[in-house]
């Protein structure tokens, strides 16, 4: 093997051991070190070396054991550094004698969930939760994070500096909780991860490919979760919510990039792979009798996505799953949905009457979707200049330029 064709296997090893193994490498050192930004760094130098030795001396068999065992040496030499110019503290020596007592490298367990519960602990703020799993847990930059979630890669950069040295100076440990904890804190590790599919899917079409990647990530940790925690019901209902949702992606534009509701978008252009997938899920979580919020949500995904198959519209049953969602999430954004979903079983006015007591609301004064049902539900009933003006808003609102578009033709259409 010549150099070149061996710099490109050494590329292509590493590339899939990051994909594959990196937030358990991290892990594996961080739960013995209680740093994941020295662990992160220990392994980048890892990476590093293998990107200058394997090319010259050939893959290992089991990268993962080597990358490990350097990440060790190069955290081991760092400590001793520290040691030089800083007098030796508690902390210092309890990552050395944690990670002097890692035992064989070729059989090393799966901590990545530990680490997931540490970035979800309450002593991190709620906003930086989701973008630090994206970073500990799966290796995404701090740019690529940042172009996601709209601020400036510096400012997540400071955010997720000052996040894992929380974790360092509380102590926060990388273990699964306790049973008596566990649910609670599953709770937020499950927040953390819709968090981030919903900034994923603030560009729907997927013409953003930070975004689109993000929505894909999510996706991942959700998998990682139900894989490590297989009896869960609210982590496979929380799988199958954002594959339903994920499944029509390509649906939602047209050939000329146009936005298309669901309620005329082409079947045929959906994901029956990840349908079926999560109508397996659903079914396996209902099957555990434990509802949650996020297995109602999958639910009322799947009615929609049923009704459009079959033909046959059945709004009893999603009005239904609508009010058990209330019920869990009791906040105007499940509201609207539920006011939409009674408009087409009562009629317009009904859907009015269910939102009646949100007018007004301040939550509620720029968030779009709001507007845009109100302006939907207020032409349907007559009521024209109320609709206008709604609609006006919701258009003013909007940042998709295809849904702005959407919408400038549906207030025509109707209003005319």
């Amino acid at each position: 093997m010549d150099a070149q064709e061996g710099g490109a296997q050494a590329r292509n090893t590493a590339d899939a051991v990051a994909r594959r193994s990196y937030g358990k490498l991290v892990a594996y050192l961080a739960a013995r070190t209680r740093d994941v930004d020295a662990a992160e760094d220990a392994l980048a130098e890892a990476f590093a070396a293998a990107l200058s030795d394997w090319p010259r001396n050939g893959c290992p068999e089991n990268p993962e054991a080597w990358l490990l065992t350097v990440a060790r040496r190069k955290f081991l030499d760092a400590l001793r550094n520290n040691r030089r110019t800083e007098p030796a503290s508690d902390e210092l020596e309890r990552m050395a004698e944690g990670l002097a007592a890692a035992t064989d490298e070729r059989e090393f367990p799966d901590q990545r969930l530990g680490l997931m519960f540490a970035c979800a602990h309450p002593a991190i703020d709620v906003g930086i939760r989701a973008p630090l799993m994206l970073q500990a847990v799966l290796g995404l930059d701090a740019a690529k994070i940042a172009s996601a979630f709209l601020v400036s890669p510096a400012t997540m950069g400071q955010r997720l500096v000052r996040a894992k040295q929380k974790i360092r100076q509380a102590g926060i440990p990388l273990r699964i909780p306790e049973r008596e904890e566990l649910r609670d804190r599953l709770e937020t590790v499950l927040d953390a991860i819709y968090a981030a599919i919903a900034e994923g899917w603030i560009d729907a079409s997927g013409t953003d490919v930070a975004r689109r990647e993000l929505a894909e990530e999510a996706i991942y940790l959700c998998r990682l979760v139900t894989e490590l925690l297989p009896g869960e019901p609210e982590a496979m209902g929380l799988l199958a919510l954002m594959l339903y949702a994920e499944s029509r992606r390509r649906a939602r534009r047209d050939a000329q990039g146009e936005y298309v509701p669901m309620a005329e978008q082409r079947v045929e252009d959906w994901n029956r792979s990840m349908i079926e997938e999560a109508e397996s899920l659903l079914l396996r979580a209902c099957s555990l009798e434990a509802l949650g919020r996020y297995q109602l949500e999958g639910a009322i995904q799947s009615a929609h996505g049923s009704h459009r198959c079959t033909g046959r519209a059945n709004w009893n049953e999603v009005v239904q799953l609508y009010d058990a969602f209330l019920s869990y999430a009791h906040s105007p954004v499940v509201a609207i949905n539920r006011a939409l979903a009674i408009a087409e079983l009562e009629g317009a006015q009904a859907g009015l009457d269910a939102i009646e007591g949100f007018v007004g609301d301040p939550r509620l004064a720029e968030y779009q979707p709001w507007w845009a049902a109100r302006a939907e539900l207020l032409a349907r009933t007559g009521r024209r200049e109320e609709a206008r003006h709604a609609y006006d808003v919701a258009i003013g609102l909007e940042r998709d330029v295809p849904v702005r578009r959407f919408l400038d033709r549906r207030r025509s259409a109707v209003l005319s």
